[in-house]
Order: C-alpha cells, then structure tokens, then sequence
C-alpha cells in the first residue's frame, strides 16, 4: 500500500470544538442537522398553505426528534452491543459520563431513528388529525439534507471510518497505521445531498400521496447498502458474515420502502399535491369535489407545479 497517496486526516479537527469543554462537533451537527430539517418543512407547509400553525409544527418535531433519539441510541446499544454492558446497567444507555468526564451519547444507529422516527410520526398524525401521507411526504424531503450533518459529525470524531485502502483519496485516521476509505464522506454525499435531491425534485411531481416516504426509505436503503461495502464491519455481527448488520437492517429499509409505495398507491384520497385556501382550517375537513373540479384543481396543481420550477 503506497503511504505516499493517502491524505492525513485533519490535525486540527478534535472531537471537542474547545478542548476542556463539554461542546463537541458531534453535538453541533446534529443541531445544524435538525435546524435544516426543520426549515425545509416549514418551506414546504408555506409552499402549500398547508394547515399547520408553528405551534403544531414546533411540537411535530419535538416528539419526532426525541423518537428518533431514543430509537438510534436504543439500536445502537441492543444491536451493535450485543454484551452485558447496558443489560447490567441500563442507565447507561442515556447516561453522557464516562469516568468522570462528558462524553455525550456515544453510539447511535441510523435505523433505528429512522423507525421510531416513522411510529412518532404516525401516531402524532392520527391524535392531530393530519394525513400521515402528507406530513411524512414532507419530512422525506426535509431530512436528508440534514443528515448530511449527522455524518460530517462523524468524521469530525475519526469514526465509523471506511476498510483498508489504496486509493488515492484515502485517509489515515487517528489512531490508525494504514489508509482507510472516509466512507463518513461517501455517506454524507449520497445518503444525505444526492437522496436529498431527488426526493426534492419529486415533491411537486410524486404520483400519489405518500410517494416521498417510500422513496426515501427505498432510496436510502439503496445507497447505505452498497456503501456499506467500503465502511469497516462491525466488531459484533448478530447475523452472518455475507452482509453486515447495516446492510441487512437496509434490505427491511427497502422491502418497507417497496411495500409502503404499493400499499400508498392504492388508498384512497391520494391526490398527490393539494394547495389548501385560507378556508381551509380544519385539517379534518375534506371536501368532495366533482369531476369537473378534480379537472380544475388538476390544472392548478399543473400551474404551481411550473412555478415551484
């Protein structure tokens, strides 16, 4: 392997933003990663006149941020600690110390977010009284970009790096002697600006309601699946060795993806994009329409569409 074309990892990148303090980069991304999420969704809820006040809005992403955090550090610590270490002493599952000193939450898993991220969602719709179909097609296309941050935290912390290497753009990380893949980077670039892309075109051109939540799901899948070639395995792997524990949590990821769009694509009232008025208040109400104004709001959704363009 030639040393030679490898890149050092960055010497003045820490964990710790200010060494001696309890503020780490880590903990910043995931701010600036539910700061964009955020602002993206309420880009989208004013878009559409959608009925959702900054009350509800603000308390949507209250409980699907906790969800997700309970859901990624819960994975982390069942599937990918599979030892007695937090069946002894559970609070540590949500305990930021170690010996002492602040750590934050070391460890959380992707998946696991993701899904308990999809339940809080669900069932905050049905007690509000939204369409799940139309408050996650908003969420899928607001969290990917955010993600991106999640896994610039990571690399700012030297981990989850990527297997050995000898490709030109490899990297030699702290504490490492040989060139490693940033496969932190690969998946900052696809799982979060790429899919973020995509389902961001799409949102004004989905074919039915709900359409964005299976994609995301799908999409991110795809891309975590074959990037998991280049990440180096986990030290415990609960299944065999043909895939690695992410990788076959991604293979769920796309069969509920797939089974989500066939399912969506056959419920009623999936009208793909609707514009609310200002009389439209009541996210219970649904009005019937005839064939002429389906026709109507059709051309509406055509001309908003050119716009949003």
């Amino acid at each position: 392997m030639n040393m030679l074309l490898s890149i050092p990892f960055p010497s003045w990148l820490n964990p710790e933003i200010i060494p001696g303090l309890p503020v780490r980069w880590y903990g910043l991304m995931y701010i600036f990663a539910f700061a964009t999420a955020f602002l993206l969704y309420r880009k989208q809820v004013k878009e559409r006149n959608f009925p959702m006040s900054d009350e509800n809005l603000s308390s949507l992403f209250f409980w699907g941020i906790l969800s997700l955090l309970v859901g990624a550090r819960l994975f982390s610590t069942i599937i990918y600690h599979p030892d007695n270490t937090y069946i002894l002493r559970p609070w540590l599952i949500f305990w930021p110390f170690r010996d002492g000193r602040f750590t934050g939450l070391q460890g959380m898993s992707y998946h696991g977010g993701a899904f308990f991220g999809l339940a809080s969602v669900i069932v905050w719709s049905k007690l509000k009284g939204y369409s799940f179909r139309e408050v996650g097609d908003m969420f899928a296309a607001a969290i990917p970009l955010g993600f991106t941050f999640g896994r610039l935290g990571n690399f700012f912390n030297a981990e989850l790096y990527g297997r050995v290497t000898d490709v030109p753009w490899g990297m030699i990380f702290p504490g490492q002697s040989v060139t490693r893949h940033p496969s932190q980077l690969y998946q900052a670039f696809f799982e979060g600006i790429v899919l973020w892309a995509i389902i961001w075109f799409f949102r004004n051109r989905k074919p039915f309601k709900g359409f964005l939540v299976g994609l995301y799901f799908l999409g991110y899948g795809i891309f975590r699946f074959f990037i998991e070639y280049f990440r180096e395995p986990d030290f415990h792997q609960p299944f065999n060795s043909v895939f690695t524990t992410g990788q076959v949590l991604c293979l769920f990821m796309i069969a509920f993806g797939i089974v989500w769009l066939i399912i969506a694509s056959m419920l009623p009232n999936r009208v793909p994009i609707r514009v609310y008025d200002d009389s439209h208040k009541n996210p219970h109400y649904v009005k019937p329409i005839s064939k002429e104004e389906a026709a109507a709001q059709r051309n509406r959704q055509r001309k908003l569409r050119k716009r949003l363009k």
